[in-house]
């Protein structure tokens, strides 16, 4: 079976590009640009791509003989960007894929979404009937996709949409590295009374979800949450890393509003000169903006079962940070 991975050299992609090659299957990787272990990819004997998703040719040329589609590549909070990019890729770019899936007669098709579609949880945990709010631009238009995907379902092609909580693990030189840095230092400011609410995703539980919605009958038409087992404050997070970490970490805490403000600023002063501020709202949020949800739908209907807890999966990413010379 040949399966089509768009974003396979970023994080996520990465981690499923190499399940799929060990479980068998032959696979073709489309992204934009080269990752740490695009050679790793090839060496495992991934057919890689080095193209973009808004390339209709390059889509198409890609999807001969596919099987299978797992729609990874976004346009993931960049700065210096226009609004109108994120439209380009995760929009337009989506409807590039599918189209092609479509018309090649793929068997399935399934789209990574985000759980930041539901922005912040008036009432967690959320489940997947929770209110559409998104916070940021990405988060738009990555919901904007979405019935794309559900309009190729009712066209026929088996499609399924995951939308993953706070993606993290061995791999991600990003996402959570701002947290272990901190941390490892011994001090971590937390703004506000840190009791916001996190609900990380260990990057081999989430490919357990991609795995799964491959399967024949699983999740066709649906979206689904895909979250690690528990939730927690982000306060308990920043006190399991450094458990994790073997490092004391004090935690003095400060007022949120002023960071608040400081993002805007940051963020307005800098861009008409394309610099990439050191503080802006969408890192602010972290502080602020609840993340809980429920994934009894992924445990029903695609038998999901997250395997890695959080005090291993830390563990886990502290030793990659440190092996990888991040710490």
């Amino acid at each position: 079976m040949k399966i089509l991975v768009t974003g396979g050299t970023g994080f996520t992609g990465t981690a499923l590009v190499k399940r799929l090659i060990e479980s068998g299957y032959s696979v073709v990787v489309l992204d934009s640009k080269e990752g740490l272990k695009t050679d790793d990819l090839r060496t495992l004997g991934a057919d890689v791509v080095i193209g973009s998703i808004t390339d209709k040719n390059i889509v198409r040329k890609c999807m001969q003989d596919v099987d299978i589609v797992h729609h990874v590549a976004a346009a993931f909070r960049e700065l210096n960007v226009d609004n109108s990019h994120y439209d380009e890729v995760n929009v337009n770019g989506t409807k590039n894929v599918l189209e092609a899936a479509f018309d090649n007669q793929v068997r399935k098709f399934i789209y990574c979404s985000t759980c930041g579609v539901h922005g912040n949880i008036d009432n967690p945990p959320a489940g997947e009937d929770a209110p559409i709010q998104p916070a940021d631009y990405y988060q738009q238009s990555k919901y904007e996709a979405e019935p794309l995907v559900q309009a190729y379902f009712k066209k026929g092609m088996k499609t399924v949409i995951l939308r993953p909580a706070a993606i993290y693990g061995p791999g991600d030189p990003a996402r959570f590295f701002m947290i272990f840095k901190r941390v490892n230092k011994g001090l971590f400011p937390m703004f506000g009374d840190g009791k916001t609410l996190y609900h990380p995703l260990y990057i081999d539980n989430l490919i357990d979800a991609f795995m799964l919605a491959m399967e024949e009958g699983k999740g066709d038409g649906n979206a689904y949450l895909i979250a690690d087992e528990e939730f927690l404050s982000i306060k308990e997070l920043v006190l399991k890393v450094g458990a994790a970490l073997d490092v004391k970490t004090k935690i003095p805490h400060l007022p949120l509003m002023p960071l608040v403000i400081a993002g805007h600023v940051c963020e307005k002063i800098c861009k008409p000169f394309h610099i990439s501020p050191p503080i802006f709202p969408r890192r602010v949020d972290w502080f602020r903006q609840g993340r809980a949800f429920k994934i009894d739908k992924a445990k029903h209907d695609l038998n999901y079962r997250p395997k890695v807890g959080i005090d291993e999966g830390l563990r886990r990413a502290g030793e990659w940070y440190r092996s990888e010379g991040y710490l």
